[in-house]
């Protein structure tokens, strides 16, 4: 084996068994995800396991019902219609899962933050410095390690940021409150149901990379 496999290995699944996840297994899972690097050390993230199947299923209908509701913002209908397929299709896929894992990101003192309490700097520079966002960038480095360590351990994962904009009802819904932190992302958990193909193609290198000497 490579010494890269682990990486190369990883796919997305969306499909899984019933098999359940032992808690020593998920808690190593999110362990390896809290040794990602973060901005200062913050470690500004909190991971939400939800392993209830009905509890489950009802997150997967919010989520179908805030489509809706985001449909209705498109000014074409059909354009709101497309929305609907798409979104219900791939921003559900959890619902057959033994586990989904909500990962959340909290407050970062960024630059930016600094700047803008003073209120001198322009609105076009402070949205410039905010794009970077190390609060978001925190968790999206934890939930990389923590889908490689689940590929390591014969887990199937698929990251999930579509069912974001339900954040607020995911939240309610399950009671999780804690001041700051919004939802950046999901996946869910399990063995894979069925063997996956490769990774979809990568861009070459030369087009996504460049070196300077």
């Amino acid at each position: 084996m490579g010494k890269l496999d682990f990486i190369y290995n990883r796919r997305s699944i969306r499909q899984f068994t019933d098999e359940k996840i032992p808690t020593e297994n998920l808690r190593e899972i999110i362990k390896a995800a809290t040794m990602a690097p973060s901005g200062k050390n913050s470690q500004t993230w909190h991971f939400v396991v939800v392993t209830n199947p009905a509890k489950i299923a009802e997150l997967a209908e919010i989520v179908v019902r805030k489509i809706h509701q985001m449909a209705t913002f498109y000014a074409e209908k059909e354009q709101g219609q497309k929305f609907i397929n798409y979104a219900t299709r791939y921003h559900t896929v959890f619902r057959n899962a033994p586990v989904i894992i909500l990962v959340y990101a909290g407050p970062y003192p960024s630059l930016a933050s600094e700047l803008e309490k003073d209120g001198i700097i322009s609105s076009d520079e402070l949205d410039f410095l905010n794009i970077p966002n190390p609060s978001v960038q925190n968790a999206a480095a934890a939930m990389e390690n923590l889908l490689l360590a689940a590929t390591a351990m014969g887990y199937g994962t698929c990251w999930m940021t579509g069912l974001t904009y339900a954040g607020r009802e995911i939240s309610a819904y399950l009671g999780f409150e804690k001041p700051g932190y919004h939802l950046v992302a999901a996946t869910p958990l399990g063995v894979p149901a069925k063997t996956s193909g490769g990774n979809p193609p990568r861009k070459p290198l030369d087009e996504i990379m460049t070196i300077i000497g």
